[in-house]
């Protein structure tokens, strides 16, 4: 989720023990892609060529190639639901015939890459306007690949039970009534809210200041942490107020509720200093190399394809961090499971 937008933060979560950098270590998003009229509909071959179309059953995924048509760098995020997205694409690339490399690195740390050549592809970009205008605006270093079909939504959440118990908690408004519930040794006389990892996109220390709230930002320092704290929260129900997200596996298995804020409009946080308002919804993107993307070939196709929802997302990202799968068996089962999904994103 760095999912850091102007310098974030943020997505969902230290992540996985796959993914710990920062933010995650155990974690993680609109209509998946119908199948094209020539799309294949077995999954690719070793070789780097499609299994023909119309066979009476898909092969299995092997998330083998012989890696002759190239390389691709992918970058993996500090949240499982990025680890999700990346597992999935290289078993397709890697089965297409491509050489693929992943590094797990903090957001800004990636785009960095697009400079030295250490990063091809970045699947899951929340929103850093400042990377942007930088590398794709002015250095022209990356290029804007289109959406992955998954829309983050950030927020402030508390525990379904408190809810049903304090039905009105709902509403900001009401949030300073019940600040004295959430004070810790590290809030002090104010009500602890919980941060997540420092460097995802965030700006709540703002909106608790701008909205005259009695809290006190405390950051967990990791995807991972927020989670076990939102876990134990709902289990022992003890209250707890925090920042947290979609796609996020966790929202699957506990009841999460979303505190109402001053409702988002276009440019209202333009300013972080004086923002009092709710997160915007993000249409998650996949930003990529100029220089690779000019000579990928079919990798570059499938890059610009790829596209899946929340949903998708989470159920990866769940066999990895709840069922004790690798990156690559999730990635496998969901490919078995799914197989006109991903034929929409073959060249």
């Amino acid at each position: 989720m760095q999912r850091n937008r102007w310098g974030r933060w943020f997505a969902g979560v230290a992540v996985v023990s796959l993914i710990v950098i920062g933010c995650a270590k155990s974690s993680g998003a609109t209509t998946p892609p119908a199948a094209s009229a020539g799309a294949p509909s077995t999954a690719p071959a070793a070789s780097g060529s499609t299994a023909p179309a119309g066979s009476a059953t898909a092969a299995a995924a092997t998330c083998k190639g012989d890696g002759s048509k190239g390389e691709v760098k992918m970058m993996i995020n500090q949240w499982v639901g990025a680890a999700a997205n990346v597992a999935v694409a290289q078993c397709l690339l890697q089965q297409m015939g491509y050489k693929v490399t992943t590094s797990t690195l903090a957001e800004e740390v990636a785009w960095q890459g697009f400079q030295t050549g250490e990063v091809d592809v970045i699947l899951e970009n929340w929103g850093h306007p400042d990377l942007e205008k930088k590398y794709i605006t002015t250095d022209k270093l990356a290029q804007d690949a289109g959406p992955n079909g998954v829309t983050g939504i950030i927020g402030w959440y508390v525990p379904g039970w408190m809810i049903d118990k304090y039905p009105d908690m709902a509403d900001w408004h009401n949030l300073n009534k019940y600040a004295d519930l959430f004070k810790t040794s590290e809030s002090g006389d104010k009500g602890q809210f919980l941060g997540s990892d420092p460097t995802f996109v965030q700006y709540d220390e703002a909106l608790i200041t701008n909205l005259g709230l009695n809290f006190k930002d405390v950051f967990s320092g990791s995807e991972a942490a927020t989670i076990t704290a939102f876990q134990q929260a709902d289990k022992n129900k003890t209250p707890l107020i925090g920042y947290f997200y979609d796609p996020q596996w966790l929202l699957n298995e506990i009841k999460l509720v979303q505190i109402h804020l001053p409702a988002y409009t276009a440019g209202c946080d333009a300013d972080l200093k004086k923002v009092a308002c709710d997160y915007p919804p993000y249409i998650l993107n996949k930003i990529v190399r100029t220089k690779w993307l000019d000579s990928a070939g079919d990798a570059a196709t499938f890059i610009k394809k790829f596209s899946w929802g929340n949903a998708d997302q989470n159920s990866v990202a769940d066999a990895i961090t709840n069922k004790a799968m690798s990156p690559e068996d999730a990635a496998k089962q969901w490919i078995d499971a799914n197989p006109t999904k991903w034929a929409a994103w073959m060249p």
